[in-house]
């Protein structure tokens, strides 16, 4: 019986890829306990963080890049313009809300796994937005923040005669899907009692 024998060269190699893709599995593992998590926020936090809260219609969508020296080249924002009212007031208004990540094409741009999905920001959409004006999110972009990321923007659907906002789970400020007109009530209601 012949024993075949590899060549020690490519065990090497085998062994240096085993290694490299351990390592590479470990820095994924440590990054995705760091420091780029949601904050947990119930809809008293939320309310009393942010500036405001808008349920209206996203009416435009635009992407644009800033080349810092400081915070490095090639930071990509998306900015979303809402026309609806506020939640807290309401007041009609339009407000533009930005978040870190977008493409301008299929080549530059920037996924940013903390942004909302592709297909919760479509023009046309009806969304609850929470927002905060921030000096610098980075690159010396100022600007209505949208808090918490993807944490402070909610899909409006019409469900039978209602509109409801689709809660995204535990741990976010809609935990659960709401009635428009109960989170209308309630935001307005949280707001209030903030003020006195």
């Amino acid at each position: 019986m012949r024993i075949r024998k590899e060549p020690t060269e490519n065990i090497m190699k085998l062994s240096s890829l085993r290694g490299a893709a351990l390592a590479t599995l470990a820095l994924v593992a440590v990054g995705a306990f760091g420091e780029a998590q949601i904050e947990r926020l119930n809809l008293d936090q939320m309310v009393a963080r942010t500036d405001n809260a808008v349920i209206g219609q996203i009416t435009a969508s635009k992407v644009f890049r800033v080349d810092d020296p400081v915070d490095g080249p090639e930071l990509y924002y998306t900015t979303l313009t809402v026309r609806g009212r506020s939640l807290e007031n309401g007041k009609a208004m339009t407000v533009p809300v930005t978040f870190p990540g977008g493409f301008i094409s299929p080549e530059q741009g920037a996924h940013n796994s903390e942004a909302p999905a592709a297909d919760e920001i479509r023009i046309g959409n009806e969304v609850v937005v929470f927002y905060k004006w921030s000096d610098n999110m980075g690159g010396h972009v100022a600007g209505n923040a949208l808090y918490a990321s993807h944490g402070g923007l909610y899909r409006v659907v019409r469900s039978g005669a209602d509109y409801v906002a689709l809660g995204k789970g535990e741990g976010y400020a809609l935990d659960k899907n709401w009635k428009l007109q109960d989170l209308d009530t309630e935001v307005t209601r949280i707001h209030d009692v903030l003020q006195k």
